[in-house]
């Protein structure tokens, strides 16, 4: 199906990036049969079928916005009911970023770019307007949640607890590897548990 589609798009003269590519087409039908089969999850019936007909709550149109993935901006209908008691979860009421684009900021901060590195990045492969601002409250929430984690209470006891290093780039001024230590324990039910991580000043070995 993809080697079709691809095929097609090629012959169409379509791109498969940017915008009106392939990709954001695919996106967008993919997102908005998602939130059809929701609706239709919520209201018990499909699309024009009779049992919907003066059966209470039914569809009522739909309302446009348009999201932010990683394959750049894409528009979209959301589906509407009567009583406005729809809460789709794919795309949730005022959400305007899809949580692939949180996890790729993320992963560009951690590689040692800076808010504005990240913002042009984005703009220039994905055709998508990030600001800076908005970049840092995607970190600012990782970083609660991080703090949050390393907070949180432990077990008593772990019968089983490794300790190893990897080396990773961090920003501190410049990037640079430094060895991270990772605790890793083994919980009474048999689960993994990560205790803690913490960074080194560098020379880790054997």
């Amino acid at each position: 199906m993809a080697q079709l589609l691809v095929a097609r798009a090629d012959t169409a003269g379509t791109s498969l990036l940017g915008p009106d590519g392939l990709l954001q087409k695919l996106t967008k039908l993919v997102i908005e049969t998602g939130l059809e089969a929701e609706m239709s999850e919520h209201l018990g019936y499909d699309r024009h079928e009779p049992m919907g007909r003066d059966g209470g709550n039914s569809r009522n149109g739909v309302r446009g916005k348009t999201v932010l993935t990683e394959a750049g901006p894409v528009p979209i209908v959301v589906p509407r009911d009567r009583d406005g008691s729809f809460e789709p979860k794919l795309v949730r009421k005022h959400q305007r970023r899809l949580t692939g684009v949180d996890d790729l900021v993320v992963s560009l901060t951690a590689k040692g770019l800076t808010t504005g590195e990240v913002s042009a990045h984005l703009a220039e492969i994905y055709g998508a307007q990030v600001s800076k601002e908005t970049i840092s409250r995607i970190t600012d929430r990782v970083m609660d949640g991080m703090a949050e984690w390393q907070n949180r209470p432990l077990d008593p006891v772990y019968p089983v607890i490794f300790v190893d290093a990897i080396n990773v780039k961090i920003r501190d001024g410049q990037v640079a590897n430094r060895p991270v230590y990772i605790a890793l324990a083994v919980t009474v039910d048999g689960h993994r548990d990560i205790l803690g991580m913490w960074a080194g000043d560098g020379g880790e070995g054997a």
